[in-house]
């Protein structure tokens, strides 16, 4: 059952803690780490922003994408901006105690590096071919199942920062190798699994997490890298190489620190991404590979199944 407000007694306690309040050396040592009832109101800090409900928080970015490919030198094809815009569910279970779910959706553009302006066709300079430019704009991308005080393991959730000083940083890898949804039913035999790596290091203020009178911490700081497979809609067929990206941006409440620049990419595009799904959402991801094979197959319907 989801929960209108995050006010339970439980969790109360857990923001009124004294070990959430106590000075800062209490941090000391390679990582700060809370446990249980506490770990969750830091976990959903970390997701959210807030130990509230249905604040939306917007998470934007920027960077470049280069291409490595043997025998070359790597290549800066495109730069890129994006926005993720999201919001948390509260959820209580009978065994499992209080939790939380995050519901969003993201756009992510490819730009010209030379002119900053959005790239809709591309001629891809290892092909000749110039295709159409498929831009990331996945709905939705959520949490598949709620974060509890208790595990599925039936152990007290734990949750470790890295912390330096007055900063705390979450830092975490998402290893990617799953049946690539564009390949045929023999990807065991002939390979054509999708193959990728994110990495994550997100930087808060410790004041934020010390002080838990709080509801909400202040502005995030986000670094963001992945290295994956070509991009579907290059049409790279099975050459080699990958996709290489490193971005940086920040996370806030604050509608108006979203910058111009993508805000007129939301608005002229995108309008609905500027809200997250609503809460309750039960629809499946979208990833790039789901929305292209969409895209494809409306193509092809569209020209007759070519």
């Amino acid at each position: 059952m989801r929960l209108k407000s995050f006010k339970s007694t439980l969790l109360t306690m857990a923001l009124l803690s004294p070990l959430l309040v106590s000075a800062a050396d209490d941090l000391l040592g390679p990582a700060a780490t809370r446990e249980g009832a506490e770990a969750l109101v830091w976990s959903a800090k970390t997701t959210c922003g807030t130990t509230e409900e249905a604040v939306p928080r917007y998470g934007t970015w920027e960077g470049r994408l280069y291409s490595r490919s043997p025998g070359e030198k790597d290549r800066h094809i495109f730069d890129v901006i994006g926005i993720n815009t999201r919001q948390c569910e509260r959820h209580t279970d009978a065994v499992r105690g209080e939790g939380f779910r995050s519901i969003s959706r993201e756009i992510m553009v490819y730009l010209d590096p030379a002119t900053g302006e959005i790239i809709d066709q591309w001629k891809n300079p290892w092909t000749g071919e110039t295709v159409e430019v498929v831009h990331v704009a996945n709905d939705p991308v959520n949490m598949r199942q709620p974060i509890y005080t208790i595990t599925a393991a039936g152990k007290p959730l734990i949750t470790s920062l890295r912390w330096y000083d007055d900063l705390l940083v979450s830092s975490s890898e998402a290893p990617l190798f799953y049946d690539n949804p564009l390949a045929g039913g023999y990807q065991e035999y002939i390979g054509g699994n999708y193959h990728a790596m994110e990495i994550f290091n997100t930087y808060y203020r410790t004041v934020d997490f010390i002080n838990n009178k709080k509801p909400r911490i202040g502005d995030s700081r986000i670094s963001w890298q992945r290295i994956s497979s070509w991009l579907p809609w290059m049409r790279m067929g099975d050459r080699s190489g990958e996709m290489i990206f490193n971005a940086t941006g920040y996370s806030t409440f604050d509608q108006k620190r979203i910058s111009p620049r993508l805000m007129k990419i939301i608005a002229s595009r995108y309008p609905q991404y500027i809200n997250p799904p609503p809460l309750g959402d039960s629809r499946p991801n979208a990833t790039t590979w789901t929305v292209t094979k969409i895209w494809i197959d409306k193509k092809r319907a569209a020209q007759g199944g070519k």
